[in-house]
């Protein structure tokens, strides 16, 4: 799944192109995805995008009259493209501009949405009750600590929940704790105030590492221009079980956590 670096990169790659441009069309060629596409988006003919924004992993796309949200689920990409360029298989939806070129989404496995919030209105609730977003003042020290007390959930659970902190998804998660020497496993009622306002300042790193970088290389991820991320090289931890680690040279172990691979060196982190 693309996570937040991929899904900010993703948002300033088509940023330029998109800003204060008309919509000429709407096509809706597989409405059933996550949740399925009204059909009151085609109104958006004749509009004009007046800024496109990000919360968690949702592209944001502004509208006098609304607001279109997208998100890329599992394996979704959007990219601009011309208007001339062919349909591929899985190009469920296109959003066409009048100077000629193309909005468009890819999804494969349809676990991504495009919604329709009249009036700027979320009445799915979808972004009500999401956590603060990790690069704002709202995520600072003390905060986490504060959440933190009396749960016995472990750490790495506690950073990937939306309702705590948007966006710190399994890539990061590995990351961030391997850097702040904490094993995921560990009880998050459990650490100090002292260590999650460290872990707090090496998220914002990771993330803003990641985004200016280019976002990781995942394997369904694409920038809106095509070129791959190139933060996946300087993954210390995330997709390297066995390896050797690269601070003390122990082998990397990993474990199954809510489904999902945590990776961690059992020396560096306590």
């Amino acid at each position: 799944m693309p996570e937040l670096p991929e899904v900010e990169v993703c948002r300033l790659g088509i940023m330029p192109h998109i800003i204060n441009r008309q919509v000429s069309a709407v096509s809706i060629r597989n409405a059933k995805l996550r949740w399925p596409i009204p059909d009151d988006i085609k109104n958006l003919v004749g509009e004009t995008v007046l800024g496109i924004e990000r919360r968690s992993k949702y592209l944001l796309i502004k509208f006098n009259t609304g607001t279109l949200l997208l998100h890329l689920g599992m394996s979704g990409t959007v990219r601009i493209v011309d208007s001339s360029v062919d349909i591929k298989k899985h190009d469920h939806f296109d959003l066409a501009f009048s100077y000629g070129k193309v909005l468009r989404l890819n999804d494969p496995r349809r676990f991504g949405a495009v919604l329709w919030f009249a009036e700027h209105i979320d009445e799915q609730g979808l972004l009500a009750k999401l956590g603060p977003e990790p690069l704002t003042d709202d995520f600072a020290a003390g905060y986490l600590f504060a959440k933190a007390k009396n749960r016995k959930v472990p750490i790495k659970t506690f950073l990937m929940n939306n309702h705590i902190v948007v966006g710190v998804g399994n890539i990061y998660a590995n990351e961030a704790l391997f850097k702040a020497g904490i094993l995921p496993t560990t009880p998050v009622g459990k650490i100090t105030k002292k260590r999650l306002d460290a872990l707090t300042k090496i998220i914002k790193e990771v993330l803003a590492a990641a985004i200016e970088q280019g976002g990781t290389t995942l394997k369904d991820f694409t920038q809106s221009d095509g070129k791959p991320g190139y933060f996946a090289q300087e993954l210390m931890v995330y997709g390297r079980a066995g390896q050797p680690c690269l601070q003390c040279k122990t082998a990397l172990e990993e474990i199954r956590q809510a489904g999902r691979s945590s990776v961690f060196c059992i020396k560096c982190q306590k």
